[in-house]
């Protein structure tokens, strides 16, 4: 199914199309196979070199079927940020497991206002919720453009950034806009690809 529908996709196919496809897709997961799918992605992202070298993660809770992480916050080798969203920004704060987490804006799971501040000169990895990744590392998003902004600033851009989603949504091409960053990989259920800066 993954095949035909890669095979399908028109590289001129409206994003906006596209993520209702692919939130359908993810929304019609059962609960076992939501979990089974988050488990094993987490453990491809254990176990790869671009994890295993960082000490501080920003990450997210899941919301809506996104692959969940949470298993992955109770490792104590890893330093833990979470975002809050404020006006159009992020604002990530640390996080450990039992901290205190409010519904946002959106309905997701943040961090109180007064939990401490991550700086970006602090964060060594990025993980990135997506809807939908390409070969090329594009990513498509939820349409808020949070990450694009975030991306775009200095403190940010040099960041490693890694996509994560389930492998349905990890496509041969995206409609990409001249904002859109490309990730430096892409982590799925069957696992990880770093993606080549060529």
């Amino acid at each position: 199914m993954v095949d035909n529908f890669r095979m399908s996709l028109d590289p001129q196919l409206e994003k906006a199309q596209l993520r209702i496809q692919l939130l359908q897709q993810r929304k019609a997961l059962s609960k076992a196979e939501w979990q089974d799918k988050s488990h094993r992605l987490c453990c491809h992202l254990q176990s790869s070199d671009l994890y295993q070298g960082s000490r501080t993660i920003l990450a997210y809770i899941s919301f809506r079927q996104e692959p969940d992480l949470s298993s992955l916050f109770t490792e104590t080798t890893h330093q833990w940020g979470l975002p809050r969203c404020m006006k159009k920004q992020l604002v990530w704060h640390r996080y450990c497991v039992g901290d205190t987490l409010q519904a946002g804006k959106y309905g997701i799971l943040e961090p109180l206002p007064d939990a401490p501040i991550l700086t970006g000169d602090e964060v060594d990895l990025i993980l990135v919720p997506s809807v939908g990744c390409d070969r090329a590392g594009y990513r498509l998003g939820y349409g808020g453009g949070f990450y694009d902004r975030l991306l775009s600033l200095p403190q940010w851009q040099s960041k490693p950034t890694v996509g994560i989603l389930f492998n349905f949504g990890d496509l041969l091409d995206l409609p990409i806009a001249s904002w859109d960053k490309p990730l430096q990989g892409v982590c799925t259920e069957v696992g990880l690809r770093q993606i080549s800066s060529e």
